[in-house]
């Protein structure tokens, strides 16, 4: 009922307009999202990197349905890598194959991405293809795979596994193999038990045995997770695993703990911060609500934290 719920408000015009007026409205995507403009994104990422922490950029959207819309998509991606460039910041940018066109022509979403992560390349910087719902994973590890085995130098695109997937160590020992580098999660998405584990402990448990996996596979890896018990026993691997911090990063969302990433910093360990711009962070924040719905509790307790 809830997810139904959150997937209405999504969908409601009406509320949109109030929510993104009013005060609290403001507040909730000042403090999780850079802004509505290329400008606010650049903005929070030198103020971001000023503090001593990396950042992944993001334009807010999914789920386009045409291939002009899919198009205009990726142009801000290109935008983004250019300014990264020129104003020399410490950042890449992550994608949802679904926010261009993938849903509509995969082998216009295929050219599109692929254009991208050449230009990636051609700047060494990174592209990070997200992962979404369990219907788009095995068609983006494909998609991931080609790209990897097609771009030089090859570590320009990464891909995210999702930790409450059953089929993920599977995948991280094949994508390891291939020397492609990883962003660890939990996973958000509502799954059914026949593919995902349904209990947090579950999730929690595989998503330290696959963290693990990727400190000591000899890759670079980003390790996303705001649970801050994980973060002390990776950190606890790490220094008697003899792994070095600048093997590895942590990574956070923008506006969530803030103390706690600056903390992980002050204490000689990577962090990167994940930060979405765009003029969708009404449908954004209600979709990650609708995935799950126990998020209301966390984001409410983190928009007064420091």
């Amino acid at each position: 009922m809830l997810r139904q719920f959150f997937i209405a408000l999504s969908e409601s015009k009406s509320l949109r307009a109030i929510a993104e007026r009013s005060p609290m409205g403001k507040r909730a995507s000042g403090r999780f999202v850079a802004g509505t403009k290329i400008e606010d994104i650049m903005r929070v990422t030198r103020q971001t990197n000023e503090a001593g922490l990396a950042v992944t950029m993001d334009v807010l959207g999914e789920n386009v349905t045409n291939a002009e819309e899919a198009r205009e998509s990726m142009a801000a991606y290109h935008k983004m890598l250019d300014e990264i460039t020129a104003q020399k910041l410490n950042a890449n940018v992550s994608v949802k194959l679904t926010h261009v066109g993938f849903d509509i022509d995969q082998q216009m979403c295929k050219e599109l991405v692929c254009g991208l992560v050449r230009h990636a390349a051609d700047l060494k910087n990174f592209v990070r293809i997200d992962m979404e719902g369990s219907p788009y994973t095995q068609r983006t590890l494909d998609l991931v795979k080609e790209l990897h085995a097609a771009t030089q130098p090859a570590d320009a695109v990464g891909v995210v596994i999702q930790a409450y997937l059953y089929r993920s160590e599977k995948d991280v020992e094949d994508l390891c193999s291939r020397g492609i580098r990883i962003r660890l999660c939990k996973g958000a998405y509502k799954e059914p038990a026949e593919i995902a584990f349904p209990k947090k402990k579950d999730v929690d448990a595989n998503y330290l045995k696959l963290a693990k996996m990727l400190l000591k596979s000899g890759l670079y890896h980003g390790i996303a997770t705001h649970d801050e018990r994980i973060i002390q026993e990776l950190i606890t691997f790490a220094k008697q695993e003899k792994i070095p911090p600048e093997a590895f990063e942590f990574q956070m969302l923008y506006g969530i703990k803030r103390d706690v990433q600056q903390q992980i910093v002050k204490d000689g360990w990577r962090m990167r911060v994940y930060v979405p711009y765009g003029t969708e962070w009404y449908p954004y924040f209600m979709r990650r609500l609708a995935e799950r719905p126990a998020n209301v509790l966390f984001i409410a307790k983190n928009l007064f934290r420091s």
